[in-house]
């Protein structure tokens, strides 16, 4: 859970651009993104192997 106390004489927009900050360093978005819609587990696992095929594959020279 993100807290942000707003410090004296700090405008909105300042304690608002804090909180962003806050919320993006804590993964909360990323998280939401994530929980967005359901995945099949069979799904992510299938992502995760393409994801480190693609990783294990050698980069071609140029």
């Amino acid at each position: 859970m993100v807290k942000l106390i707003v410090r004296d004489r700090e405008s909105i927009q300042e304690a608002v651009r804090r909180f962003r900050k806050l919320v993006e360093r804590s993964g909360i978005k990323k998280e939401m993104r994530r929980r967005e819609y359901y995945e099949k587990p069979s799904e992510v696992k299938r992502r995760a192997r393409l994801r480190a095929e693609r990783r294990a594959r050698p980069r071609p020279v140029r």
